[in-house]
């Protein structure tokens, strides 16, 4: 034993008072200190407010993200109280701003649900704002109270009289904790969306005062749905064909062992083959589901084979030599788009994410409850149902064939692992947590990439064009495709059903595409087929996408060959240029402009894009799989008049064009 253990007592106990923990440690409260964490105080501001509207006492939020880096977020609720607290001796708005675990949320009385992280949000985020400004309107009364990095300017202050209730929260994040601090519209307003049709009636508008549109205000959106749930279904089967015209939707509340609790459901069947569930609790997106998921999910397989048995719909083809089939859940939720929603008053998380849930209670109860309904909604609308079963028997029809497709190629061994595809030019190492593969376009880009790679721990798959667009196909016809075959094989965790992430022989797979218009489309079939058969990889964050540079700049002089640079994009290509000078008109920098990897040699391509000590690559993350679902579905799927809405809505936003 060392002597500074020896040492060791309670003179060593660190105690950290307030807030002062969060601001050494704040990836344990808003998960990180990148993008990420800076969103997610955002978030916990906006969830007090819609917390005030679930409890009935809001209806309108406004987020506004000011040009000078600050966030204001506005409500029209009761307003934080301001009086003393009984015991603490000061303001109770200091008190929720300051003390964790500290809010109106732990008994039960003044919120029957809430989301957020039950009274830790609004505290946290004071802590980790250079500055935040407390606006509350109540009793009459306008009162303001400011913080630096949480610890405040003075008491309480009455600012005036006020008509209205409601609280403004104004906050500037730490650029000292945060890595940036530059919000994302998208991200943000993605987010709010899914909140406003999670709770019917709530309007939530965002400003951005950092761009101005045409008209020359600032950038605004308004989200509203009346109808909910239905009109979150709506909104995800946009660009998909309905089996029936009408969406189900259903709810029911009870009394559980752990408090009061209640359900909401909407689904709708489409023409796709693949699912697209999204699971709530109190609001909160639980992308890992949980027993409320598990509850649904054998309620409704249930269910829906009992119509099938009852149409006869089940029975085989004896000229075939198939018994009777049997409905799996996967077959029941082919097409499918479903929301479920619950509330409750002490919801349990659990999982990788802490979105799982884990309250053993509302599994029967939704079971319960989506059984009655379902059964119910299928009995009233007899043709809506046969199309419904159909689809079913169809799908497990297609699986059933899918399985032979994926027996045959298994014994010609094309998805074992012990015969990896004979293009794959592995890497020595066996330890999947140092590995990774680039998925490349091309033998020639291929070729230069196996020769500019680490041996040891960097493994080289060519694709030859472009892959079969599985958005648009069943398993059986994706398992024909060899480029598809060779993709499985290579990672290995197999797919479907038989999908294990702990076989997953790289923990990078990156995605190394020409920076033009047909490596982009290859890269977006590329990432379709993960997200709908491998989407566990994206979730586990192993799916990259490489860099490599447009342009390579050599300046004048005869040691410029050893001074080279390379620029990402025009932006880049400018700034060097301008750093460098224009020199005398005779000595200008000499600019290359990469076609594609092809034209890269193996040097170049191990200095600008393989090499991990220079590259830099891009996470490919799923914060919405609602939005990503609807995403895929609309770039590559059949409705083209979407496709061509959504680049038309979106060309202002492309940077740069590669003609």
């Amino acid at each position: 034993m060392s002597e500074a253990s020896n040492d060791y007592g309670a003179k060593d106990i660190t105690v950290l008072e307030g807030l002062e923990a969060v601001r050494r440690r704040p990836g344990m409260y808003v998960g990180s200190t990148g993008a990420r964490g800076l969103h997610h105080l955002v978030y916990e501001v906006v969830d007090n407010s819609v917390d005030e509207a679930m409890a009935g006492r809001c209806s309108r939020i406004e987020v506004r993200l000011l040009d000078d880096g600050g966030v204001r977020v506005s409500d029209d609720g009761r307003g934080i109280p301001v009086g003393e607290h009984p015991r603490l001796g000061k303001s109770a708005l200091e008190v929720v701003l300051t003390v964790l675990h500290a809010g109106g949320k732990f008994d039960g009385k003044s919120y029957a649900v809430s989301g957020g992280l039950h009274g830790v949000g609004v505290s946290v985020v004071n802590a980790l704002s250079s500055r935040l400004v407390a606006d509350v309107r109540r009793d009459g009364r306008h009162c303001r109270q400011s913080y630096r990095r949480g610890v405040p300017d003075g008491p309480v202050t009455n600012v005036g009289p006020a008509e209205e209730t409601g609280t403004d929260i104004t906050f500037w994040a730490d650029e000292d904790v945060f890595e940036t601090v530059d919000y994302n519209w998208d991200t943000l307003t993605g987010r709010f969306r899914e909140t406003a049709f999670l709770t019917a009636g709530l309007t939530i508008g965002v400003v951005d005062d950092r761009r101005r549109e045409a008209s020359g205000g600032p950038r605004r959106t308004v989200f509203f749905y009346e109808r909910g749930l239905r009109d979150f279904v709506t909104h995800l089967n946009t660009t998909k064909e309905p089996l029936h015209d009408s969406i189900i939707h259903f709810s029911a509340s009870g009394q559980g062992t752990d408090g009061p609790h209640e359900v909401e459901v909407a689904v709708q069947w489409n023409s796709t083959y693949h699912e697209s569930i999204h699971t709530f609790a109190n609001t909160i997106n639980t992308h890992e589901g949980g027993t409320h998921e598990e509850g649904f999910k054998k309620a409704l397989t249930s269910v829906v084979n009992r119509f099938v048995r009852d149409a006869g719909a089940h029975k085989g083809n004896g000229r075939s030599g198939r018994g009777d089939l049997t409905l799996t859940g996967e077959d029941v939720r082919e097409g499918l788009t479903a929301i479920v929603s619950v509330k409750m008053a002490n919801p349990q998380f659990e999982g990788q994410t802490k979105t799982k849930l884990g309250n053993t209670g509302i599994r029967s109860f939704v079971e319960r409850t989506c059984h009655e309904r379902l059964r119910d909604w299928l009995e009233e609308h007899p043709a809506e149902t046969r199309r419904i079963v159909a689809k079913a028997v169809q799908g497990a029809r297609a699986r059933l064939a899918a399985r032979a497709a994926r027996d045959l190629t298994r014994r010609k061994g094309l998805l074992e692992s012990a015969s990896l595809p004979g293009k794959l030019a592995d890497c020595s190492s066996k330890r999947p947590e140092e590995c990774e593969i680039f998925i490349v376009e091309g033998d020639s880009a291929g070729g230069s990439s196996k020769q500019a790679r680490d041996r040891v721990v960097q493994a080289v798959l060519p694709i030859r064009g472009k892959i079969l667009n599985v958005e648009k196909a069943r398993l059986g016809k994706i398992l024909e495709n060899k480029e598809i075959q060779a993709l499985i094989t290579a990672i290995g965790t197999g797919i479907g059903d038989e999908f294990d992430l702990s076989k997953a022989r790289y923990h990078k797979i990156v995605m190394l595409m020409d920076a033009d218009v047909d490596g982009a489309h290859i890269r977006t079939l590329v990432l379709t087929f993960a997200f709908r058969h491998m989407r566990e990889l994206i979730d586990a964050g192993y799916f990259y996408i490489a860099q490599p540079p447009l342009y390579q700049i050599q300046p004048p002089g005869k040691d410029g060959r050893r001074r080279l640079r390379y620029a990402f994009s025009d932006r880049d290509r400018d700034a060097i240029l301008a750093e460098m000078g224009d020199g005398d008109g005779s000595r200008r920098p000499q600019i290359n402009r990469f076609k594609g990897l092809g034209e890269m040699d193996a040097e170049q391509l191990w200095d600008t894009t393989m090499d991990p000590g220079q590259r830099t690559l891009l996470q490919v993350t799923m914060e919405d799989a609602a939005v990503a679902d609807q995403l895929f579905t609309t770039l590559m799927g059949d409705d083209v008049e979407a496709r061509r809405d959504f680049i038309v809505r979106n060309a202002r936003d492309v940077r740069f064009l590669d003609v």
